[in-house]
């Protein structure tokens, strides 16, 4: 006869024990009982309409006689597209989910399912492709929401834990540590600042919420870099701080604008060390005019070494930097000139300033659209249009003239433009080039 004696703390029925030498197994359970309701799946329907390339070749429409409107020209092929990925419910009130753009690029149809099996159509408040992020808001009742984590204060080796929806199996949590901080240069987005992970992320995780042991939303998955997009140790997270910065822009304005300094940079090289005599940096190598930098007093040969506190080493970082900022905020640039350290504060412009509108520069010179165009590897200020009956097409501006000079002052971009013009109250005398040739206008 075999006699079984239970023994303090053994396991029963073949599982694990609750209790060991009398304390509590360490579980996550009971952080996810409340996190993984706010985590949800996203499944999209679009359309993607394509043109046959031949029948855009100009020559190719040219030879066969093809008008611009012929019905063969206009007759695309469609493709329906199809898209899984998570969410991250970050407003119950007003049922707002932060996501990834890709994971709703080109949808028409937006579909958001909740752990307990509720179905909405998802209404999509704004999208920023250049750091993949997007916010929706779906019509729901006692929905759960993560409330944001401070991600500067992530140190590398805290725990983690992912949870999405990979290949759509249905949620899903994995844990892991946090492997590296500001992750740039890998080519994924346009604005790189990644959290890395080991914590195990796939294909489907996209969205999805990166937590702390406090069931905080410390990141948005992103993206894993692993043979056919499996998972390898390697995942990406865009850090909370900056994912919630973008979604309350996306939320107020519908879009993300991005500061600009007026800047072009290069890596700081072996060569350039010496002469510039600074081991770490990045050299500017031009500074556009009357731009924050320039007015900020920058020189082409300054080297930078921080931008808004951040320490920038490569051109990759300084791009990222410079993208995190926020239009019209006031910050510090830390560089070195003549092997001196120096900084400078500066108010951040306006990164897309490609139209603007005269009614924005002086009430005289309503009606014009003004951008930046790239003629001969050389960039001009070029008028896109006129309104008709405006005081600019009373003057005799005409769609397609490109602005030389204002007030003798010779502009190569709007946002020179408007430093002239803003400089001189009353008259403004423009340089105009149309065609071969070019004129003057007084403007009063």
């Amino acid at each position: 006869m075999l006699l079984l004696v239970a023994l303090p703390g053994a396991a029963t029925a073949g599982g694990l024990p609750a209790i060991v030498d009398g304390e509590p197994l360490p579980s996550l359970a009971p952080m996810l009982e409340h996190t993984t309701p706010a985590v949800v799946n996203i499944s999209t329907r679009g359309e993607v309409r394509a043109r046959n390339p031949l029948f855009e070749d100009p020559f190719f429409r040219h030879f066969f006689d093809l008008p611009g409107n012929s019905k063969r020209q206009q007759a695309p092929t469609q493709r329906h597209t199809q898209s899984l990925g998570s969410g991250v419910i970050v407003d119950a009130e007003q049922g707002l989910v932060v996501t990834n753009h890709h994971v709703i690029e080109n949808a028409q149809e937006v579909l958001v399912t909740l752990t307990d099996g509720r179905e909405f159509s998802a209404q999509i408040i704004g999208q920023d492709p250049e750091a993949d992020i997007a916010v929706i808001r779906i019509e729901a009742k006692d929905l759960l929401a993560l409330r944001w984590a401070d991600s500067d204060r992530l140190r590398v080796g805290d725990f983690v834990v992912a949870i999405g929806n990979p290949f759509g199996l249905g949620q899903t949590v994995t844990s892991g540590i946090v492997s590296a901080l500001g992750r740039s240069g890998l080519g994924i987005e346009e604005i790189e600042d990644f959290i890395q992970t080991d914590a195990s992320i796939n294909p489907g995780n996209s969205g999805g919420a990166l937590v702390n042991l406090r069931g905080e939303l410390v990141g948005i998955n992103t993206a894993i870099v692993g043979p056919s997009g499996g998972n390898v140790g390697i995942g990406f997270a865009i850090p909370s701080n900056l994912a919630s910065d973008l979604m309350q822009q996306l939320v107020d304005e519908g879009e993300v604008r991005r500061g600009k300094l007026g800047i072009s940079v290069q890596e700081l090289t072996e060569d350039l060390q010496q002469v510039f005599g600074v081991k770490k940096g990045v050299v500017i190598s031009g500074v556009e005019r009357e731009s924050p930098a320039d007015l900020a007093g920058l020189l082409r040969g300054d080297v930078l070494t921080f931008v808004d506190g951040r320490k920038v080493r490569t051109v990759n970082q300084v791009k990222n930097a410079i993208g995190l900022l926020k239009v019209g905020e006031q910050i510090e640039i830390k560089f070195v000139r003549d092997q001196q350290q120096y900084s400078t504060e500066l108010y951040v412009g306006e990164s897309d300033l490609s139209e603007i509108k005269g009614e924005e520069l002086a009430d005289q010179l309503d009606g014009a659209v003004f951008e930046n165009v790239r003629l001969q590897q050389q960039q001009v200020v070029m008028i896109a249009s006129i309104r008709p009956g405006s005081s600019m097409a009373r003057y005799g501006f005409k769609r397609g003239d490109i602005v030389l000079s204002v007030n003798r002052v010779a502009v190569e971009s709007v946002e020179a433009m408007v430093g002239a013009v803003a400089r001189r109250a009353g008259k403004t005398l423009f340089d105009i080039q149309r065609g071969s040739f070019s004129q003057l206008v007084l403007v009063q």
